[in-house]
């Protein structure tokens, strides 16, 4: 079942944790995070845009946590974030001085069976997603392909990196379980590279965050260079509510149940976990803190400064959905895995 991207009652959560907590144990996590600085493990490149997410949440969270910490960003690059993924549930301390950015495929990958995989991902402590993450399939105007109804028709030629990445995973299931007529050409740097090459004229398509499209390449559908064809989630996009979501093409309630799987790299998005096994009332602080972060005006003028997407979620609501995707049948993950691996 997916949540709404803001829960009801999300704000009527805020400071409850800490307001119940006996006085005693109020001052113990204020001197704990008075002395002890937050590391925030992010799992990829400085500048990217989980790293801006990161650092934007290093920059405001610690000033609503007791003891007003400080927060110190670190790059923890490698398997595609799967090794801060691994880090976090593994290594980390568990004292609540380490929080992470790991992948929003990390639940998925974990359920499939992905190799190099090693936790378990409704163990791990959700803190808040900062943001949903929002991905479109963006056609060239000389693909002649416009909408989806066009992308059933007509072969069109898309770009990816490898055959794992999402770039060419999403758009091959697709093509079985909704109809789609992609071909996916592979070899591209990542998206910046790939949607380059559809300018050129190399290739007709390719998939890129609608924030970036937003804010950086708005002019595509200005001018009408290029059209918006899906979104690869599973609710529609508030700015884009005529463009179908992946899950909606699912032609059965098992194909449905396929593409929401997928789907839910949407929903994670960009997230903060703690470790398992972090003690209770510091998994409060943390969640409240980063609940009080998103009513800070500061953080809100940057995150409008920077033209970032702001669809946050809680620390509850996001754990309570990771806890539900671990229920997938194995029958939905058996042919999920038959769909991509063909």
């Amino acid at each position: 079942m997916l949540l709404p991207r803001k829960a009801p009652g999300f704000t009527l959560a805020l400071g409850a944790g800490l307001m119940s907590a006996p006085a005693a144990q109020a001052q113990s996590l204020a001197d704990f995070y008075r002395e002890t600085a937050i590391n925030l493990i992010i799992g990829f490149p400085v500048g990217g845009g989980y790293d801006i997410y990161g650092r934007l949440v290093a920059r405001h969270m610690g000033k609503h946590i007791p003891g007003n910490p400080k927060m110190v960003p670190q790059n923890m690059i490698g398997a595609g974030g799967m090794k801060a993924a691994n880090f976090m549930y593994g290594v980390a301390p568990k004292d609540g001085a380490t929080l992470g950015i790991i992948p929003d495929t990390s639940p998925s990958e974990e359920l499939l069976g992905t190799n190099g995989v090693a936790y378990v991902s409704k163990n791990f402590n959700w803190v808040g997603r900062i943001s949903a993450s929002t991905n479109v399939q963006v056609l060239w105007a000389t693909s002649g392909v416009k909408n989806i109804a066009d992308a059933q028709a007509k072969e069109s030629v898309q770009g990816g990196s490898g055959p794992m990445a999402p770039a060419v995973i999403y758009p091959k299931l697709l093509n079985a379980l909704g109809g789609t007529k992609f071909k996916m050409v592979t070899g591209y740097g990542g998206a910046a590279e790939s949607c380059l090459a559809m300018e050129k004229g190399e290739i007709d398509g390719c998939l890129l965050a609608w924030s970036t499209v937003k804010a950086a390449k708005r002019d595509w559908l200005d001018q009408k260079k290029a059209s918006i064809v899906v979104q690869w989630g599973s609710t529609r996009h508030a700015k884009l509510p005529d463009i179908p979501t992946m899950v909606e093409m699912g032609k059965t309630a098992e194909d449905k149940a396929i593409l929401e799987l997928y789907a839910s790299a949407t929903e994670i998005g960009k997230s903060i976990v703690a470790p398992p096994g972090v003690a209770a009332d510091r998994i409060q602080a943390l969640r409240r803190g980063f609940d009080a972060m998103l009513q800070d005006k500061d953080y809100l003028d940057e995150v409008k400064k920077l033209s970032l997407d702001f669809e946050p979620l809680s620390g509850e609501n996001l754990q309570a959905y990771v806890e539900e995707l671990s229920k997938t049948p194995a029958s939905v993950l058996a042919k999920a895995k038959q769909v991509r691996d063909n």
